[in-house]
């Protein structure tokens, strides 16, 4: 058996943790799928003392992991500290220049320094490994570098972020109000204190921006990703979708348009009929459209220690195997600076849901507007009636353009029978 592949890992948290597990509880097969060991040699962590449920006692520690990258006597180097500045980049910076590969399960990193560290790495003929970065414990990077490498990608999308997507399905199941299902997410820990980052969409930006890059050859770009969260969506909007045949989810989509790269995440309306659409709680999944292989889908936990553990374990292994993929799956010097495509130009179909006084001439005032921006309706539902109070006005589209649509809702909202900003809600094809 060859000599051990001597790993250095920053940051003991949820991921350290579970990194350090698994490869306790499967060393031996580990070690017989790789022909070596994978052996921690060194860690960083705030917490020196804290009981982590392995033995470090031979371990190296290092207080700063920026040092650590540069010091210490290691082949690889593991960051699980977070963040797209600060000490996880100086540390991969400082690895990189030391001649040591890199696996991280940063996805703000690399969404902000991705084709920059893709180069850096390559001069370096160093390996910068991130499958953990998108979708926890779906292999979904190797599957669009290496499984689908032969096609040409037409669309990638998925529900990217775990939190969202349990608060959505909650809403679904009991007709509570956001603000409650998201409490009961911190409470259990599906959301942090401070939730801002995935209910406002930002996790997912992120991670759809190194998707992007993957699997149109692109720099990543995070800066051309149109991001809304879910703050908006109310229990309403969630039972309209049921029964005009959706269901409503946070959806990062990349596309190559005549207008160039398309990145959003939104909530989307999905059909019943596609299997994204059944996808519940915080599970993850991943959609590909390649021209050759048609449709793949990936479903699977998006997050949590074991699921994240894995992805970053099987990168180990693959450089304990010798293999050394290209980072974004061509050379980082190919790279594109892929014009970003303005969310104007987007086409689609939307639902708008309305609040309005009962009123005579009100539909005919709104379908007006809609008309004289070439937007065409598909179709209309109204609940109730009560001349003093506002009732709900649902209206689905026929394709349009995003530009149409919001010039047709500015003259909407400013009607004085409309009690409230309308709510947007594109439909997404399958």
């Amino acid at each position: 058996m060859s000599a051990p592949l001597r790993i250095a890992v920053a940051g003991l948290g949820t991921v350290g943790g579970g990194v350090l597990a698994l490869l306790a509880a499967n060393g031996d097969a580990i070690a017989a799928r790789c022909g070596r060991r994978i052996s921690v040699v060194a860690v960083s962590a705030r917490a020196r003392g804290k009981d982590r449920g392995v033995d470090l006692s031979g371990v190296a520690w290092h207080d700063d992991p920026v040092a650590m990258a540069e010091q210490a006597d290691c082949d690889v180097v593991v960051e699980l500290v977070g963040g797209a500045e600060g000490v996880a980049r100086r540390m991969v910076e400082a690895a990189i220049a030391r001649g040591r590969a890199v696996v991280t399960a940063n996805k703000a990193l690399l969404a902000h320094s991705g084709a920059a560290l893709a180069r850096a790495a390559e001069a370096r003929g160093v390996v910068l490994a991130y499958e953990a970065s998108v979708a926890g414990g779906i292999p979904v990077i190797k599957t669009l570098r290496e499984g689908l490498a032969g096609n040409q990608v037409r669309r990638v999308y998925g529900i990217l972020n775990g939190t969202c997507n349990y608060i959505l399905t909650q809403m679904r199941r009991t007709g509570r109000p956001f603000a409650d299902v998201l409490a009961d997410a911190q409470r259990l820990g599906y959301a942090e204190a401070d939730p801002g980052f995935d209910i406002d969409g930002v996790d997912a930006a992120h991670k759809l921006a190194v998707l992007s890059a993957v699997a149109f050859g692109t720099e990543t770009d995070i800066a051309g990703v149109h991001v809304e969260g879910i703050r908006h969506v109310g229990a309403l909007d969630i039972g309209f979708a049921g029964e005009l045949g959706y269901r409503i989810k946070l959806l990062g989509i990349a596309r190559m348009t005549e207008h160039g790269l398309e990145q959003r995440v939104h909530p989307c309306m999905v059909p019943l009929e596609t299997p994204i659409a059944h996808v519940e709680d915080v599970f993850n999944a991943v959609v590909v459209e390649g021209d050759f292989v048609g449709r793949v889908v990936s479903e699977g936990r998006g997050a949590g220690a074991g699921p994240t553990a894995s992805a970053v374990v099987a990168d180990l292994m693959d450089i304990a195997r010798g293999r050394s993929p290209m980072t974004f799956g061509v050379p980082a010097s190919r790279l594109v600076r892929a014009q970003a495509a303005p969310m104007d130009r987007h086409r689609g179909a939307y639902y708008i849901r309305l609040m309005v006084r009962d009123r005579p001439g009100v539909i005919a005032d709104v379908t007006a507007a809609l008309r004289d921006q070439s937007v065409s309706l598909e179709s209309m539902l109204q609940r109730g009636r009560s001349p003093d109070e506002g009732v709900p006005v649902v209206l689905t589209t026929h394709e349009t353009e995003e530009a149409s649509m919001r010039r047709a809702l500015a003259r909407i909202q400013a009607l004085d029978t409309v009690l409230e900003p309308p709510r947007l809600i594109r439909i997404e094809a399958p």
